[in-house]
């Protein structure tokens, strides 16, 4: 035990012959190591060593310190954290060991700190109630007696301390690796520590830059819309002044106009906002180059209307309605500016279809008509009109049949709706009426007419009222709306077609109707002028009829004639009837629409009037019993002529002959 241990640390001189001590181990002391203050409290217990290895270990202790107990004073900040073990004083208890033994620790008193280890003592150490020195003494006596030490040999010797040598040079270098890992342990802490720093600054900074996003974010929420709806994006600017005027000019030119209203109405609150004032030249700049460049691109299609043989249509829907929203920014903008093109435009247009028309006019009047003059009357006898022919009037033409309306009245009921071109019409080599060319002028009129005005409410809306309009386009069509009249007058002054004034008439009407689906009111005025032109030269015309009827009955003569002549006379229908049946079917079968204030019917029964008084008068020159057969049998061959014909006036027409036919049957 203990005297083991005090032995093994005895000076060479005291072993006898300098032999070394024993080579058996010895036991160590029964009462265990414990740790002192003096060592770290975290590093470990080592194993330990034999005597002879302490003493070797003692004696040749180069190391300024212990390996476990080694520390260098670096500076560095890390924080070691040291458990202390709270333990009576050391020299207290050793002196209780040495002078009371283990029955003077047991009944020592202790205080309240060092109470728990001496009950540690007095479980661990039991030396029979002797004391330190007697136990040191019995040992002593007992070692000496039984104990022999083994001579070392100096070979044995210089082996054993090569051993330690190389165990001493072994913890050196550990002491050495285990400096350099302290020097990278200490730099790592300075590194960590300014990491953590720089972190610490990062998190600052990013706790800024939160505060800074979230009050910008409010500030964006408040300012976005008004700046999203004042300002304008640099690509809407570069297309205004460079790009080239199509769909997406026109799209970026409402965009414009979106943010001019919009600054506008900004301006108008009155809240002193320096952006707006600071944008507003800049955008009334950008608002000027759309105007000039409006100007240039329709004064461009303005002049290419001006070429010849130019289709004016193509470029109002491929140019001008295309881009209408340019003239209502221009109109909006720049109210004189677009009066003044919109004047240009109309004058253009006023010369175009005056210029079109009159081509159009001249081409017509190259086709040749029947010419129908005074001796195309119901009182006209044959023979006189045939003369006429023959004899080479300047007026004479192809021959034709004045009161059959025949296939004419196909002109109403075609489907064709399409007006003869100037180059068919110079090239026709036939013989038509006076309701060709006029059904042809009237028709491509009106279309063209249609046209324009409805490019006129799309091209000039809503910038302009429909008033303002329908004046633009009667100043436009002024002229060419006298043209029409004047080819009208020109067709019905002179003749006494009245089927062809009927149809021309019906053609008129027609046209009326027409327009009202079209929703076009502007062309009523030319409409209403025209049927003004043909109506008092039907009522002329069928005056002339009834006169020559008149004039036929008047030269009849009143004698009695003799019994040989009446003889010769035949019961038949005159000539006449056969006209007036025929001429009566052509108005009716163009009648059948008509309505009641239209003054056909006044001049038909003034006629039909002349005509019975014709055939009266005639019958006196049959005999009694002739007389009735005769007027029978042209009364018969009227109804029988529009007994197929239907309408209100054909009705009251057949059943007045029809009374008449039955009137003269029983006699």
């Amino acid at each position: 035990m203990w005297l083991d241990r005090l032995s093994g640390h005895s000076t060479p001189a005291a072993t006898p012959s300098g032999s070394p001590p024993p080579s058996t181990r010895r036991a160590y002391s029964p009462a265990p190591r414990r740790s002192s203050n003096l060592a770290p409290p975290s590093t470990a217990q080592r194993p330990g060593f034999n005597p002879r290895s302490s003493s070797l270990s003692l004696t040749s202790n180069d190391s300024t310190t212990s390996l476990l107990s080694f520390r260098r004073p670096n500076g560095s900040t890390l924080k070691q954290s040291a458990t202390t073990v709270d333990t009576p004083n050391p020299l207290e208890v050793l002196n209780k060991l040495i002078h009371g033994g283990g029955q003077g620790l047991a009944a020592t008193d202790t205080t309240e700190d060092n109470h728990e280890s001496l009950e540690d003592f007095e479980l661990e150490l039991d030396f029979g109630g002797l004391s330190l020195r007697e136990i040191v003494e019995e040992e002593s006596n007992g070692s000496q007696e039984g104990v022999k030490y083994d001579p070392q040999s100096e070979e044995e010797f210089k082996n054993d301390k090569e051993k330690f040598e190389d165990l001493h040079q072994s913890i050196r270098a550990c002491d050495d690796v285990l400096n350099t890992v302290e020097l990278n342990l200490a730099s790592f802490q300075n590194d960590l520590a300014a990491v953590s720093t720089e972190i610490e600054t990062l998190q600052a900074r990013s706790t800024a830059l939160s505060v800074r996003l979230e009050n910008r974010k409010i500030v964006e929420n408040g300012l976005g819309p008004v700046v999203e709806e004042i300002s304008v994006s640099p690509a809407v600017v570069k297309k205004i002044v460079e790009g080239a005027i199509d769909e997406a000019w026109v799209r970026a030119l409402a965009e414009v106009e979106k943010r001019s209203k919009a600054m506008e109405v900004k301006s108008k609150e009155q809240r002193n906002i320096k952006g707006i004032s600071d944008l507003k030249p800049l955008l009334e700049n950008l608002i000027k180059k759309a105007l000039e460049r409006i100007r240039d691109f329709i004064v461009a299609q303005i002049k290419a209307l001006r070429s010849p043989n130019i289709n004016a249509q193509i470029i109002q829907q491929q140019h001008f309605v295309r881009y209408k929203d340019l003239y209502a920014f221009l109109h909006k903008h720049h109210p004189k500016l677009a009066e003044e093109i919109g004047q240009a435009y109309m004058n253009t247009m006023r010369w175009y279809f005056l210029n079109q028309f009159t081509r159009y006019q001249k081409s017509l009047e190259k086709i040749k008509l029947h010419v129908l003059d005074k001796l195309d009357v119901l009182g006209q006898d044959d023979g006189t009109r045939k003369t006429s022919i023959l004899s080479g009037s300047k007026n004479a033409g192809p021959p034709h049949d004045t009161f059959n309306l025949g296939r004419r009245i196909d002109l109403l009921k075609t489907s064709n709706q399409s007006a003869l071109s100037s180059f068919l019409a110079e090239e026709d080599k036939s013989t038509h009426y006076l309701e060709f060319p006029f059904r042809n002028f009237s028709l491509a009129l009106v279309d063209n007419a249609s046209a324009e005005y409805s490019f006129l409410t799309r091209f000039f809306s809503p910038a302009l009222s429909l008033a303002t309009i329908s004046r633009h386009f009667n100043y436009i069509f002024e002229p060419t709306f006298a043209l029409g009249q004047a080819l009208t007058r020109s067709l019905v002054q002179d003749t006494y077609d009245c089927l062809g004034l009927l149809l021309c008439v019906r053609l008129n009407q027609h046209l009326a109707f027409e327009l009202q689906r079209r929703k076009i009111p502007a062309v009523d005025g030319y409409i209403n002028g025209t049927g003004m032109l043909i109506w008092p030269r039907f009522q002329v015309v069928m005056d002339q009829h009834c006169d020559s009827v008149r004039n036929v009955a008047n030269g009849i003569s009143t004698r009695k004639p003799s019994a040989s002549e009446q003889a010769k006379q035949s019961a038949a229908p005159h000539f006449m009837t056969q006209r007036f049946g025929q001429f009566m079917q052509g108005i009716l079968a163009l009648s059948t629409e008509a309505g009641d204030d239209e003054p056909v019917s006044a001049s038909l029964i003034r006629l039909r009037s002349e005509i019975e008084a014709f055939l009266t008068k005639m019958s006196r020159s049959f005999s009694d019993a002739r007389k009735e057969r005769f007027l029978y049998n042209n009364y018969s061959l009227i109804l029988t002529i529009i007994g197929d014909l239907g309408g209100k006036l054909a009705l009251e027409q057949q059943e007045h002959f029809e009374n008449l036919k039955t009137a003269f049957a029983g006699r």
